[in-house]
């Protein structure tokens, strides 16, 4: 399972974020955006965050979480400099609130998903994303990348082993929260034989606690 030559390094998704979160600061100064909240809150998900937390797997572009629609416009006025791939739209099939942008030719992408969901282990939906994340150096900033247990758990979702393999590698030498990775496990329609598999190659290793 070698990366292709398609697939971003960890630099060229630190390049690109820190590009992104700079011009996004410069706006909020320049505007005197929300003065006391400062710039939109965000959230780095998808692969990039994977790649973010040392996990080596195909990565082919950034993904940004917001919650309003209003701070995706924010981004795309930030990154206006750039070259827009898909200008901010209303996607009803997915229920999002997407836009795209090429930062130093990778591809950013910035969006709402406004699904519901009871679960705080969803990786894109409810309070999972907001509520699970890391602090990850990048630039001159610290960016809050979504936790890999629910990232897994996507992945096993679409079962794309060369996503999840890596993954798996990385939990079973790292470690990972046993109750977070249950319940991101049980709030997707997986079906047995995965969470099976799961259990196997994590098995040997004695998760932390949380």
């Amino acid at each position: 399972m070698g990366l292709d030559a398609t697939s971003l390094r960890p630099a060229d998704v630190t390049s690109a974020l820190s590009t992104t979160l700079t011009a996004l600061t410069a706006l909020t100064a320049l505007t005197a955006l929300t003065a006391t909240s400062g710039a939109p809150p965000y959230r780095v998900g998808g692969t990039s965050a994977a790649l973010l937390q040392g996990v080596h797997l195909p990565t082919g572009d950034v993904d940004l979480l917001v919650s309003r629609r209003e701070d995706v416009n924010t981004f795309a006025t930030a990154l206006s400099s750039h070259p827009c791939l898909y200008p901010p739209t209303w996607i009803p099939e997915s229920s999002q609130y997407f836009t795209r942008y090429e930062v130093h030719g990778v591809q950013v992408e910035i969006s709402t998903v406004e699904q519901e969901t009871d679960s705080d282990a969803m990786e894109c939906m409810g309070v999972g994303p907001w509520r699970h994340h890391v602090l990850i150096p990048c630039g001159p900033h610290h960016v809050p990348v979504v936790r890999l247990e629910l990232r897994l758990a996507t992945e096993l979702l679409r079962d794309r082993p060369d996503r999840y393999e890596p993954l798996l590698d990385h939990l079973s030498t790292h470690g990972y929260d046993a109750n977070l990775l249950h319940r991101a496990l049980t709030a997707r329609p997986l079906p047995p034989d995965r969470h099976h598999y799961v259990e196997t190659r994590l098995t040997q290793l004695t998760p932390r606690s949380q």
